[in-house]
């Protein structure tokens, strides 16, 4: 059962970082690839990475050894924005996510005396929590975040990663990043686009 879990981990990173390769590879192209050329990319690329070709392991394991495993929630992400009727994610969402990332960091790795992360070994609150942001998200209109949430849960009820930990199937470093990042970005573009039109508006 543990190889079993092992060669799904690996399976799942080689299919991320292909859809990463592919995602920089369609930023600098000028046109934008047809969903067939996606899926073939990310075909070659992750069988590139998962098979050891030489190597005492696959590529992919190194990169794991370097990452550890992608949350089910940004492994989701990252696999649906192929699609070619994918709609980006809400600011809400990723506002949330900030948020949730900021002060649960803090506090995991040992500031105070609240440990969050101990929620996710079945504390009920926690999964009604996580329930409840998962029904704003379906009162936000963006049926794919209840999805991925529902995923994400059913994978954790059954141990479908290594972790037995609710926390490492919802939430991870490079989700958060993103998430803050985004963020960042939409307040710059804001106050760009206020200076920009007080400029504009500016008498004389």
């Amino acid at each position: 059962m543990n190889q079993f879990i092992q060669i799904i981990a690996l399976i799942e990173l080689s299919i991320s970082c292909a859809v990463v390769g592919v995602w920089i590879l369609q930023k600098f192209s000028p046109n934008t690839f047809p969903f067939a050329i996606k899926v073939f990319l990310v075909l070659l690329m992750g069988n590139i990475l998962f098979w050891p070709l030489g190597m005492n392991l696959p590529l992919v394991a190194y990169v794991r050894g370097l990452t550890g495993d992608l949350s089910i929630v940004l492994t989701l992400l990252l696999w649906t924005s192929l699609l070619p009727a994918n709609k980006p994610a809400p600011i809400v969402f990723k506002f949330a996510v900030a948020i949730v990332a900021l002060c649960f960091y803090p506090f995991a790795l040992g500031l105070g005396m609240v440990d969050p992360y101990a929620w996710g070994y079945g504390s009920i609150a926690f999964l009604v929590a996580v329930l409840f942001f998962a029904l704003v998200c379906g009162l936000a209109s963006w049926t794919k975040g209840v999805w991925i949430i529902a995923i994400a849960i059913l994978a954790w009820t059954a141990h479908w990663h290594e972790s037995a930990n609710l926390w490492d199937y919802l939430l991870d470093p490079f989700l958060a990043i993103w998430a803050i990042c985004a963020c960042i970005g939409m307040m710059y573009r804001r106050k760009r686009d206020k200076a920009r039109s007080g400029y504009l508006f500016r008498p004389g």
